[in-house]
């Protein structure tokens, strides 16, 4: 797999644009005075499907060719991007299947469904998930699209990293969750084709800390488990592609544990007035762990999406 270019993200921008506009790069007075930063939130949540992913699903299927498009797709998700690729389906008429884990988010797992894809449940977690996904795919020769080894998923999230660039090129701190990694990426592939001097920064889950460890360490490794409430960085394994790029060009990677994440969504919700899910909130989060060595710098914050449930939200505001 060849890693996207500065021209790809470009040509993505055209497939991506006629079905969804920018989405903001607000200050929040609150945020700041909550954590003594000056933040620029890239409010992701606000995007059709309420996540950054719905860019790369946009691009991929909007790219297939109408061979592709006949055999149907099929592909694993906990939810963002299985919700990007069913909305991406339905615009393009492709027929859709999501695997998702035994006990998913059962709200994106309806949102996936409204988009008008077929959703099966089973496994233990999302890499489980995917294992029969890619069963499925070769038992019937539909079009596999994994979550992040996917050029043009990377290069179409990278439109956001394109927004953020062009509004605040002078950024230098910029905090993007990290599961699959394309988020990061694309951050990273529109920052390096610029020449920015900002600094990336991935943040994770303690209690699923497989990518960090693979990251920070000599070798790949797979976790035990990925016993997180966010989703979106619950994952037990890297994956090539993304990993050879964050592996080389990430510049830090903050880890955050369960009580740190629910209060990232609690303090997104009473500082910005946005509902975050937990891996949406958990840019914020990091900002104000690190918040001591970050006075003067001009942040940003990727706020990923906002597909929380009720169960998960009542029991952090509890």
């Amino acid at each position: 797999m060849t890693p996207p270019t500065l021209h790809d993200v470009y040509a993505a921008r055209e497939r991506v644009r006629p079905h969804m506009p920018r989405s903001p790069l607000l200050r929040h007075p609150l945020l700041d005075e909550a954590t003594g930063l000056t933040i620029w939130v890239k409010h992701e949540n606000h995007n059709p499907t309420c996540a950054f992913k719905v860019r790369g699903g946009l691009n991929l299927v909007g790219a297939m060719t109408p061979e592709e498009r006949a055999r149907g797709i099929v592909t694993a998700s906990t939810g963002n991007h299985g919700q990007s690729i069913g909305l991406a389906s339905r615009i393009h008429g492709v027929t859709c299947t999501v695997f998702v884990p035994a006990g998913n988010n059962p709200e994106k797992n309806a949102a996936m469904r409204a988009y008008g894809a077929t959703v099966e449940e089973g496994g233990k977690d999302f890499d489980e998930a995917r294992e029969r996904c890619e069963a499925r795919a070769k038992q019937t020769g539909a079009r596999y699209v994994h979550s992040a080894d996917e050029p043009l998923l990377i290069a179409g999230v990278g439109t956001y990293a394109l927004e953020v660039f062009e509004e605040l090129p002078n950024a230098d701190v910029i905090f993007v969750p990290i599961g699959g990694g394309s988020g990061a990426c694309g951050l990273i592939t529109v920052r390096n084709a610029l020449g920015s001097k900002a600094k990336i920064i991935g943040v994770g889950a303690v209690n699923a800390d497989a990518v960090y460890r693979s990251w920070k360490g000599p070798q790949r490794v797979v976790g035990d488990s990925a016993n997180t409430f966010a989703e979106g960085i619950a994952t037990r394994v890297s994956f090539d592609l993304p990993f050879s790029i964050y592996k080389q060009y990430l510049d830090d990677f903050v880890q955050l544990t369960e009580e740190e994440l629910a209060a990232g969504v609690r303090l997104a919700l009473k500082t910005t007035h946005n509902l975050a899910e937990g891996a949406g909130s958990a840019a914020i989060a990091a900002a104000y762990k690190l918040r001591d060595g970050l006075a003067g710098q001009r942040v940003v914050c990727v706020m990923s999406g906002g597909n929380i449930d009720a169960a998960k939200l009542k029991w952090i505001l509890s």
